[in-house]
């Protein structure tokens, strides 16, 4: 599916407009069973440097089984609707672009598995619902194979 799809959905997403300031997130991943496997929430900070085109957001998570996660993405706008992240975990870099309502992502990111560091693609859709809200679904997968999904709800605060 491509991101162009969805050219004329409205409210038009602005990651650098959405993501600067305050926003609450809250989230779960399920197993390509459906059964969910861990829940979170995740506090976020963003903020838009127009000099360096670069969009800096800083993530939170806190999981159900009590372990915190910090994370923080340096996106830089690379065109009118053209996007690349970096951050610890991504193994070069995140690439992607919005249309409409709609941000379409991928990359591969670095997880720990069963004790050790294992690499998996994330495809990566976010939709923005109206002007306060995104609704996330990402497919994570391993040799083409889904190893499960993460969804999430992000609210402007």
């Amino acid at each position: 599916m491509r991101v162009k799809r969805y050219k004329n959905n409205k409210p038009i997403l602005k990651l650098e407009n959405f993501f600067s300031g305050k926003i609450l997130a809250w989230g779960l991943f399920e197993d390509p069973c459906g059964i969910v496997r861990k829940r979170f929430t995740c506090e976020i900070n963003g903020n838009w440097d127009e000099k360096s085109n670069t969009l800096n957001i800083i993530e939170n998570f806190i999981y159900d089984d009590g372990v915190n996660e910090k994370r923080n993405w340096n996106l830089v706008k690379t065109g009118n609707n053209s996007y690349e992240g970096t951050t610890d975990n991504v193994i070069g870099k995140a690439i992607g672009h919005t249309s409409g309502n709609t941000f379409h992502w991928k990359y591969t990111f670095e997880l720990p598995l069963f004790g050790r560091k294992t690499r998996v693609n994330f495809d990566d859709w976010m939709y923005l619902q109206d002007n306060d809200v995104i609704i996330n679904k990402a497919k994570m997968k391993k040799f083409g194979i889904k190893l499960g999904t993460v969804v999430l709800f992000y609210r402007k605060h």
